[in-house]
């Protein structure tokens, strides 16, 4: 009965998106480490990617009739949560640009900005479950 309660909520997607802008962080901020390393490449995660894999699981989700998983730990072998938790490792490397200090500084800040939104909505939802577990209004 547990897990139905959290995998009716928005919670597992949530879940995702803390993890792939946590990941993103340590690629972004591994640019500005080495901004002044000769022949070094920007890296980056692909947010489309991520945002596509997310939305092909949420949808694949609804057709079926199980929900969403609560992770992978957690989760079978034909979760559709288990493809949006592989775009992590795909790490894009770029052309032979110059890297540009106030861009990386930049996606760090809008990443962090998907990060705090994504906890803050997340919290909201824990603290929704706790009223209902605890049957106050």
């Amino acid at each position: 009965m547990l897990p139905n309660l959290f995998t009716s909520t928005n919670i597992p997607a949530l879940g995702e998106v803390l993890n792939f802008a946590q990941a993103r962080h340590g690629v972004l901020v591994g640019n500005l480490a080495n901004i002044n390393t000769p022949g070094y490449r920007v890296r980056d995660l692909s947010v489309e990617t991520f945002q596509q894999k997310l939305q092909e699981a949420m949808s694949q989700s609804k057709s079926q009739s199980h929900p969403l998983s609560p992770g992978i730990s957690q989760s079978e072998p034909g979760d559709p949560m288990r493809q949006v938790r592989e775009t992590l490792t795909n790490v894009l490397y770029h052309d032979d640009t110059n890297m540009d200090l106030e861009k990386q500084t930049a996606e760090i800040t809008k990443n962090q900005f998907l990060h705090n939104f994504a906890l803050t909505v997340m919290t909201d939802q824990m603290t929704l479950l706790q009223s209902a577990i605890s049957e106050r209004v």
